[in-house]
């Protein structure tokens, strides 16, 4: 059976992975892209936006992990976009399309979790946002047979990311702790006290700054 996996998730020293405040022109909130700046300095982030350069090093070579053997990804409806309730504009030419332009990174089917489902829209390169109201369970089984024989990553936010975590549907997660403190905002491991029953959890330190989790599902787990 496919995998299921996240990839580059950052999270701040105490556990925020998004800030307070999201907006359409602060998609983190008040963290701003201080959770980011670790991918965005490495060879792998610049080569996606056409920029030399970059470095090569540790940050990188989990870096670029993100793309191969994706078929769909699931998101929450707060990364696609910073609104809540019903969704306005829709079928117009200034409905919302996502932070991403219209040629988003994913090149795959994307299940976006919202309460409030409406048509999917078809963006360029093979990226289609499809709205769905589901349980976690539903929206991987959805994104499964989406996916083929390719695997799932489930994209964010931390809500999501949580959410997918408690039900025991992750295989493998790379979880990016930033030395930085948010305060405030939303944070990924609320209510996960006994994950290290059921996932085994490795370490790297990056010169950057940057330490890098691998949880790895425990083989004899059967959540």
């Amino acid at each position: 059976m496919s995998q299921v996996r996240v990839h580059n998730f950052s999270i701040s020293l105490d556990g925020f992975g998004t800030g307070e405040g999201i907006a359409l022109d602060a998609p983190f909130g008040h963290a701003g892209e201080r959770l980011h700046e670790w991918m965005f300095a490495t060879r792998f982030w610049r080569s996606m936006v056409g920029q030399p350069g970059g470095s090569a090093g540790v940050d990188d070579a989990f870096a670029e992990r993100h793309e191969p053997g994706i078929g769909a990804e699931i998101m929450g409806r707060g990364k696609f976009s910073a609104s809540t309730g019903p969704w306005e504009q829709v079928g117009t030419e200034e409905e919302w399309r996502g932070w991403w332009g219209p040629n988003p990174p994913f090149h795959t089917p994307v299940f976006v979790l919202t309460h409030h489902t409406r048509p999917p829209i078809e963006m360029e390169g093979g990226t289609v946002f499809h709205f769905v109201d589901a349980s976690p369970q539903d929206a991987l089984a959805l994104a499964r047979e989406a996916a083929g024989d390719r695997d799932v990553r489930v994209g964010g936010g931390a809500t999501i990311v949580r959410d997918f975590l408690a039900a025991g549907l992750i295989d493998t997660a790379h979880i990016v702790q930033v030395p930085l403190l948010l305060g405030r905002g939303v944070r990924l491991w609320d209510g996960l006290e006994t994950l290290d029953e059921h996932y085994a959890i490795e370490a790297v330190s990056s010169p950057s700054g940057v330490t890098h989790l691998t949880l790895t599902r425990r083989a004899t787990d059967d959540s």
